[in-house]
């Protein structure tokens, strides 16, 4: 069973909020971030990229500016640009891209349910970074961004949601940049709150869609304030951390993408020859070619589009990773050709969010910077969850999940 809680968010005033609210912190670099909250003093960048707040250059993970991170929290409460509510509350964010909407519940998820596995990943985490999110949730004793689950779908939260969501929103607006919608309402019937909680009891798990570094952060604090409160009970606040929960039918995942930039002392035409072992090989012209089904993928090199369909054989549909098109490219392409043993330190790879479109891969290409580009077909919620479930991880650079959550809707402390 999946253990939830409401709790007294710290929200910006309706009127403020679309100073405040900012794009994730792990999206952006700290010259983005400085960009971005150019001319406004109340943008959240001060407290999750507070680097800004110092000389360019200035090492955004000195102890000196995840002190300032918490200097600016403090004074956003104390200006009023951020105000705690006086009771708990579930919450309502749904996020509009493209015509479609997302309805997510925010909550405080249960530390222990991340420690046992109710709470479930599909990523391997970097210490380095979870260091990194913890001194931040340290310093200022909350969670500022919030993580994002999933959620088998459930009829009777559809319905709380529905209820809600044909009322007025607190929040309503468009965000800059991505143009994406974000809305925002309060639950505030006792009953309709207990239901919530009693319907999440009754799940087995939860699945991190997004978030793996920043719902490890959060965990491993909380269970830090557990080991060092002899007092300790089980129902403070610091056994919670925050998410937005989503029925997993409403997620979209977009393709991720790869870059490389060179053959491997392989001529082109070598390589193509090199390919046609494991994938029948279609030469598709200038026009951008997208992959069309899962085994399919997109090459370009030299100025033109290949479609890639692995032979059968190359691969096998009953193992939930080998299945993926992430490890047959991986194994096939990457490392049996190119010579590229671990995606996440190899300096000759890098990786390209579909959101950007498949233009950019040629664009990377086309400018000599990269040799050859590959578009993947993007998995699907039920890969994810079936890997999960499983105990299994997804190889690196696997999901990217669209829009993103924004980053200053609401707030949890820690007491």
């Amino acid at each position: 069973m999946a253990v939830i809680k409401p709790f007294k968010g710290i929200r910006p005033p309706q009127e403020l909020v679309e100073e405040v609210a900012s794009r994730p912190y792990d999206v952006l670099n700290s010259e983005e971030a400085r960009e971005e909250a150019s001319g406004n003093e109340k943008s959240l960048y001060h407290i999750i990229k507070p680097e800004i707040d110092f000389p360019v250059g200035t090492d955004e993970h000195g102890e000196y500016v995840y002190e300032k991170a918490a200097e600016n929290f403090r004074k956003f409460q104390e200006k009023g640009w951020l105000v705690q509510d006086d009771a708990d509350h579930y919450y309502i964010y749904a996020q509009t891209m493209n015509g479609k909407t997302q309805y997510g519940l925010v909550v405080g998820a249960y530390v222990p349910d991340y420690m046992n596995g109710v709470i479930k990943k599909h990523e391997l985490t970097r210490r380095d970074k979870e260091e990194d999110r913890m001194k931040h949730v340290r310093v200022n004793n909350a969670n500022i961004e919030p993580v994002f689950f999933a959620y088998p779908d459930q009829e009777e939260l559809d319905a709380i949601v529905k209820r809600y969501t044909v009322q007025p929103p607190v929040y309503d607006f468009i965000a800059p940049g991505d143009g994406f919608g974000h809305t925002f309402w309060i639950i505030d019937q006792q009953e309709d709150m207990e239901a919530i909680t009693q319907a999440f009891a009754a799940m087995p798990a939860l699945y991190i869609a997004d978030g793996h570094h920043r719902s490890a952060a959060a965990a491993l604090v909380g269970a830090e304030k557990a080991a060092q409160n002899p007092n300790h009970e089980g129902d403070e606040e610091y056994n919670y951390f925050m998410a937005v929960c989503f029925p997993a039918s409403q997620l979209t995942i977009i393709d991720y993408n790869r870059v490389v930039k060179d053959l491997n002392g392989l001529t082109p035409a070598e390589f193509l020859q090199a390919l046609e072992k494991n994938f029948v090989v279609e030469e598709k012209g200038a026009d951008i070619y997208k992959p069309n089904a899962l085994h399919n993928f997109a090459l370009y090199l030299e100025g033109k589009w290949y479609s890639l369909t692995a032979r059968p054989g190359t691969y096998d549909d009953n193992d939930p990773i080998g299945v993926l098109d992430v490890t047959i490219s991986s194994n096939l392409i990457l490392d049996g050709i190119l010579g590229i043993k671990d995606l996440r330190s190899d300096k000759r790879i890098d990786f390209v969010g579909g959101i950007r479109g498949l233009g950019e891969l040629s664009k990377r290409v086309d400018s000599g910077e990269m040799k050859v580009a590959l578009a993947l077909y993007p998995v699907s919620m039920k890969q994810l969850m079936d890997i999960a479930d499983t105990g299994n991880i997804m190889p690196p650079k696997t999901t990217w999940f669209e829009p993103k959550l924004r980053s200053g809707l609401v707030i949890h402390k820690l007491d």
